[in-house]
């Protein structure tokens, strides 16, 4: 099957200044995930959408199609879903089509080709249609508290707040990393939350999704504990 890996990274960030570009040990972040993506050996093609000049200067550097992204879609509001979508309707218009699509998210870095490898891996039309890196919770998910405006305190779930962790079962969630479907089924879900979906479980080590200075900070620790 035919799978296409699209890296989308805007040129703005809030919480980290311009998270896709920051240095990581001598590369941009983005550059992590360009790697990743070629070394896994799954994509015919591997593509960075942006609106930003440097990032697309970047991607080329690293040997990735730089593809200019539509100011309509590179605003905070825009889904990256809405991105993806755009994306296949104009591969379709160029005769290009892909039986798998593949998301790779930039401020990724610690994600290795195995990880984007087994995502791919997991697709299997009939089987499979939706694919996604997952990580543990740090604490108990089932026990999680609203917060509401007023400052008082509500338990999310009442009826599973007081059950044991073996009463609930294991649960995942996804990191923020790695997502792949099939082209037919991400079309019409319009997410990669669809059905059947499986997961790859990613430690939590090489699951940190960096939105922050502390992020960033906590990320560098583990890549110096894998890489000296």
């Amino acid at each position: 099957m035919k799978a296409i890996c699209v890296i989308p990274a805007r040129g703005g960030s809030k919480r980290l200044p311009r998270k896709n570009v920051v240095d990581f040990f001598g590369k941009p972040m983005i550059a992590y995930s360009i790697l990743a993506a070629t070394a896994s050996g799954r994509f015919e093609r591997i593509v960075v959408s942006s609106d930003d000049a440097e990032i697309l200067e970047i991607a080329r550097k690293f040997g990735a199609d730089p593809v200019e992204r539509k100011s309509t879609l590179a605003s905070d509001t825009a889904r990256v879903s809405e991105v993806l979508l755009d994306f296949l309707d104009q591969e379709e218009v160029a005769g290009r089509k892909h039986d798998i699509i593949s998301c790779l998210f930039a401020a990724a870095p610690l994600r290795r080709a195995e990880d984007v490898k087994a995502v791919i891996d997991l697709i299997k039309p009939g089987e499979c249609h939706f694919a996604i890196a997952v990580t543990e919770y740090d604490l108990p998910p089932h026990q999680a508290l609203k917060l509401e405006a007023d400052g008082a305190l509500h338990p999310m779930w009442p009826d599973l707040v007081d059950l044991r962790d073996e009463q609930v079962g294991k649960l995942v969630v996804d990191n923020g990393s790695t997502y792949a479907a099939t082209v037919e089924a991400f079309r019409k879900q319009k997410n990669f939350y669809g059905s059947p979906l499986r997961g790859h479980a990613m430690p939590r080590e090489r699951s940190v999704d960096l939105n922050s200075a502390v992020d960033l900070e906590i990320a560098k620790v583990h890549y110096r504990q894998f890489n000296g």
